[in-house]
């Protein structure tokens, strides 16, 4: 293969997983790395933002959640290149890719805050749920397996941010 060809060519893994397994599951793994990502950063500018009189407890709670959500990243992307495809390459991937909703607000109430991130953390639990359908479909047991724990791990967050968001009764 000439230089040229080489500097081109797809970056393709021979992983062993079908062709069409490789079309769907990185893009898919992508999509998801870019949501994971604008969660973190969320997470983390809440966090930097908090205020009130739980300051504390909050801004603990969400940076042990955007160190939990930042310690996936580097997986997901492995996942979409061990399969044979590609990820993220930029911070403008990110922002055309992402499903989430950034937040750019000067002032969000801490209620406000814990509402909004317990509502993300509920969609990317539902897009991971549905590519672990894609997954299973492709037999792509690696990634179903990965995608089970993070799943949990979402779910945890959701459970301790809608319970910090309860009204005392």
């Amino acid at each position: 293969m000439d230089k040229q060809a080489r500097k081109t060519a797809t970056l393709d893994t021979p992983s062993g997983h079908s062709p069409q397994a490789v079309r769907d599951i990185p893009p898919a793994l992508t999509a998801l790395l870019a949501d994971v990502f604008a969660l973190y950063v969320k997470t983390k500018n809440f966090h930097w933002h908090m205020s009130g009189p739980h300051f504390r407890d909050y801004h603990l709670l969400l940076d042990e959640q955007a160190t939990q959500i930042y310690e996936i990243t580097d997986a997901i992307a492995e996942r979409a290149r061990k399969i044979g495809g590609t990820t993220l390459r930029s911070i403008g991937h990110i922002a055309k890719l992402q499903r989430l909703r950034d937040n750019d607000a000067s002032f969000v109430t801490p209620r406000d805050m814990l509402s909004e991130l317990r509502d993300d953390n509920k969609q990317i639990a539902a897009a991971m749920r549905q590519l672990h359908g894609l997954c299973d479909e492709h037999g792509d047991v690696a990634t179903a397996s990965l995608l089970e724990i993070w799943i949990d791990e979402a779910e945890r967050r959701i459970w301790f941010l809608f319970e910090a968001t309860r009204r005392a009764e």
